[in-house]
């Protein structure tokens, strides 16, 4: 959380998109910045997984079987004005990859109501819908569809920091709920091809924005010291992640 922090400075000294990719080492719990410390700890589904707080808003993710991101944005970016211009570009990007290998996804939309559906208060962000998710639609789901990839935003005075999910597998240390990921949908355990994904899908976002994508793999440790101690050190605090 402190190195994607760090992220969203980096995007306004640079001006440009910045995109993260990373996974977990094992099962946690990733809670948004405004949710309640103590739902989370009380949730069966979900109890005993270490948890962090993320900066950015939204549910709670259940990360070990996911692809995670953080993007980030100055807004003055053409993708920084609005909420939605930074979450369908990067969602409506990764709807294409997934429909080239046959997986007939859209993004999601509310049907004459508000930008989430009643379940918007759920805990785990897997359990809502809110614009622009990505779902595709299945028998054995209900009507919103089944989701694939979530994300959410925290829009700061210079950037904005975004993060999402997408789906790998479902996680066998989710207790309750169906949380379907790409590998169980293909029916196969090793899904679609990890890497390919995520260069098509780099691909396509730079495409949307003009631009072409420059790699620049960094080793965590180094990420950290680059993050800044004070960023750390914040993330670490009990008091940031017992903050509501």
């Amino acid at each position: 959380m402190a190195v994607d922090s760090r992220l969203a400075e980096q995007a306004v000294d640079r001006g440009t998109l910045l995109l993260r990719i990373y996974g977990w080492q094992s099962s946690a719990l990733s809670l948004g910045a405004f949710q309640s410390l103590a739902e989370a700890e009380a949730s069966t589904a979900v109890g005993g997984l270490p948890l962090v707080r993320r900066p950015s808003g939204g549910g709670a993710i259940v990360h070990g079987t996911d692809l995670t991101y953080a993007a980030a944005v100055p807004r003055t970016h053409p993708w920084g004005a609005t909420p939605q211009l930074l979450y369908d570009a990067l969602h409506g990007a990764m709807v294409e990859v997934l429909r080239e290998r046959g997986l007939d996804c859209r993004l999601w939309r509310p049907q004459g109501g508000p930008a989430a559906d009643p379940a918007e208060a759920a805990l785990l962000c897997f359990d809502r819908r809110s614009s622009g998710d990505v779902v595709i639609d299945r028998p054995d789901a209900d009507r919103r569809g089944q989701k694939l990839m979530g994300s959410a935003q925290r829009r700061l005075q210079a950037a904005v920091l975004q993060h999402g999910s997408l789906l790998l597998r479902r996680n066998p240390d989710l207790t309750a709920g169906c949380h379907l990921g790409l590998a169980d949908l293909a029916g196969s355990p090793d899904g679609l091809p990890e890497p390919e994904i995520v260069d098509r899908w780099l691909a396509t976002v730079a495409a949307r924005l003009g631009a072409v994508v420059n790699l620049e793999p960094v080793r965590d440790p180094q990420m950290l010291l680059e993050a800044g101690e004070d960023w750390i050190e914040r993330f670490r605090d009990p008091r940031w992640t017992g903050r509501r």
